[in-house]
């Protein structure tokens, strides 16, 4: 048992810093239960149903969207080699543990400073940028099915081409996309515990502060809730209910 009281202040700090990611999450799953656009994320998929809605009926703009999406696509592309990337320097960090896990410890004020720590820490960055390559891979798969989906003209020929069902492709591209994006912030903490635990617990709560920042949607102004928009079925039917000069 001598390991785990060598361990216990990383694994602690660890631990701690996994519950508060997760009770950040079980937050925003609570909010979003009774409003799924109470995060940015929410609003981000119903301005791709009706884009897709708005595309697929109208084939005039069948140019714009293949511009659009090969604009997306480019972003998880880019994303995609520099999580390569990262992956090739962390396989490359892994073998010089014994030269530097002593120095990277230098402004830790506990935790431990054992060879097999740090080959976990190293491993459990490792993984966390595989998921980002994956999930950015997995973008680009997905956006590139609905480059061909969106411009189909007989939307009938099978229920997978229908707006809707390119809509909910498209949201999955946009999911894998966010996955992505997540790994990249959730390597912050990791890196910051190579320094030490109490590190790697002021990053988490860092990370958590920053991401309630982002993650919700912006709220309508006041100002703007006093207005009611103009219905085109209002004015419509203010016309028909017009009387004619000729009727009495």
């Amino acid at each position: 048992m001598d390991w785990f009281f060598e361990l216990q202040t990383d694994l602690g700090a660890f631990a701690v810093s996994c519950t508060i990611v997760a009770a950040y999450y079980y937050f925003l799953w609570r909010k979003t239960r009774n409003n799924p656009t109470y995060t940015i994320h929410g609003v981000n998929a119903l301005a791709r149903k009706l884009w897709v809605e708005n595309i697929m009926r109208n084939s005039a703009k069948d140019i714009m969207a293949v511009q659009t999406l090969r604009n997306f696509i480019m972003a998880p592309t880019l994303m995609a080699s520099t999580a390569a990337l990262l992956i090739i320097g962390t396989l490359t960090l892994s073998g010089q543990a014994e030269n530097i896990s002593h120095s990277w410890h230098a402004l830790s004020l506990g935790g431990s400073h054992s060879t097999e720590l740090w080959i976990m820490k190293v491993m459990l960055l490792l993984i966390d940028f595989i998921v980002a390559f994956f999930a950015f891979a997995m973008c680009v798969r997905l956006a590139n099915h609905v480059l061909f989906m969106v411009n189909v003209p007989e939307h009938d020929a099978h229920h997978n081409l229908s707006p809707s069902a390119v809509a909910r492709r498209l949201h999955r591209a946009g999911n894998m996309f966010a996955i992505g994006m997540r790994a990249f912030f959730f390597a912050i903490p990791l890196v910051f515990w190579l320094f030490g635990p109490y590190f790697l617990l002021i990053s988490s709560i860092g990370l958590v502060i920053a991401l309630y920042n982002l993650d919700r949607s912006e709220k309508q102004p006041e100002d703007e809730k006093k207005i009611a928009p103009s219905s085109p079925l209002t004015k419509e039917s203010s016309v028909v209910s017009m009387p004619s000069k000729g009727s009495k």
